[in-house]
Formats: C-alpha cells, structure tokens, sequence
C-alpha cells in the first residue's frame, strides 16, 4: 500500500493507541496489533508516526510488519484462506492444493481476488500435521483436504 494518508479521522485513534502502548517494555508489537484491530491492516502511513513515537526508523518499524504473517499492509478480503505450507502438508499434498488454489483464485500469495471475497496467505503449520494437507479458514481450520473437497470450499467461499 503506497497511500501515505491514514484513514479519515483516525490520527487521533492512532495517538491513542500509541498513549496506550508507548510505556510497555516492547510496546511495538502491541501497538501494531491495536492498529491492526482498528483498521483491518497496518496502513502504511501509519509506519512512520509509529516509528518516530518509538524512536525506531522506518525500516524498523516496516521490517517487523513484512516479517510477521499476521499483519497486513492492505485489507484483507471478506475471508482470509490461509494454507499450510510447512513440511508435514507438503508431503500429503499440500504443494498441489496450494498449486490449485492459485489457479482457480487467479491470484499469489498475500493477493486478493479482484471482487474482495478471499485472501490467500501462506501459514507455516497449523498443528493439524497428522490430517495434512490443511488450510484456516475466517478462523476455523480445516483438515485432510483433498482437491474435490478444497474446490467445494472455495466454491461456498465464493458464493
């Protein structure tokens, strides 16, 4: 997101959250979880009023953002598919489910579908090793997916 202006009137939910994180020990995370919550992503104007309430630069504050797959630079669509892809998953199947998502989506990794219904994020185990290949769906993990049963997900997904 290269928007460089935060959402229309939340400069002050911004300080807020800052006011309310700045004395913890580590407050960085913290603060990008509660700015996250309120907007649905971390805007990426708010990067640089973070940093400098922080005394960290920029890059800092943006590194952390890009490493963590929970936070995001853009909205997330109406559902958010997150798909294994640790080792366990990738041996039952994982890599062709993840190849088939892709295709039928028409979209990568960390991308949207063009009408906003679903988000396809990468997730590195889920704890469902033994019912591989598995995915999370709005929350609500999904195991021992096969290619018919992934497609009608996607398909109620899309409806």
């Amino acid at each position: 997101m290269t928007d460089q202006t935060l959402p229309d009137g939340l400069e002050e939910r911004l300080a807020e959250i800052l006011a309310a994180h700045r004395e913890l020990e580590g407050p960085l995370l913290p603060i990008l979880h509660a700015v996250q919550a309120e907007w649905g992503h971390v805007p990426q104007a708010a990067v640089p009023v973070i940093a400098e309430a922080l005394n960290l630069s920029r890059a800092e504050v943006h590194g952390v953002v890009s490493f963590y797959h929970d936070f995001r630079a853009a909205p997330a669509g109406t559902h958010v598919l997150r798909l294994c892809r640790a080792e366990a998953c990738q041996a039952q199947g994982g890599a062709g489910i993840a190849e088939l998502a892709q295709d039928r989506l028409g979209i990568g990794w960390h991308e949207t579908t063009e009408d906003g219904a679903i988000t396809l994020e990468p997730v590195y185990c889920l704890g469902l090793c033994a019912s591989g290949p598995s995915a999370m769906i709005d929350g609500k993990v999904k195991g021992s997916l096969t290619r018919s049963r992934f497609l009608a997900l996607i398909e109620e997904l899309q409806r």
